[in-house]
């Protein structure tokens, strides 16, 4: 068996939590899970898992003024309602 050694990490109390309560129903614990992350990593030569600051396009700052707009409209009273009838008859 390889030497092994420890490691000290900080990680937020509740993240912790629930990573181990997420391994353990993979029948992992969180060193198993850590070091699978390690040797993927070795392997790969890179993380093994995309990480980037694009979030959900939802959320774009285009869309997120859409939307702002689109609530001012509706608490000043402008919006306009239309039955499922009336919005088939405009595809027409």
């Amino acid at each position: 068996m390889a030497e092994t050694t420890n490691l000290n990490i900080r990680i937020d109390k509740e993240l912790k939590e629930r990573g181990e309560a997420f391994f353990a129903e993979l029948g992992l614990s969180m060193t198993t899970a850590f070091n699978i992350f390690v040797r993927q990593s070795l392997r790969q030569g890179k993380i093994p898992f995309e990480i980037s600051f694009v979030c959900d396009p939802f959320y774009s700052h285009s869309n997120m003024a859409v939307l702002r707009q689109s609530i001012e409209e509706a608490d000043a009273g402008k919006f306009v309602t239309k039955t499922l009838a009336e919005l088939k008859t405009l595809e027409e």
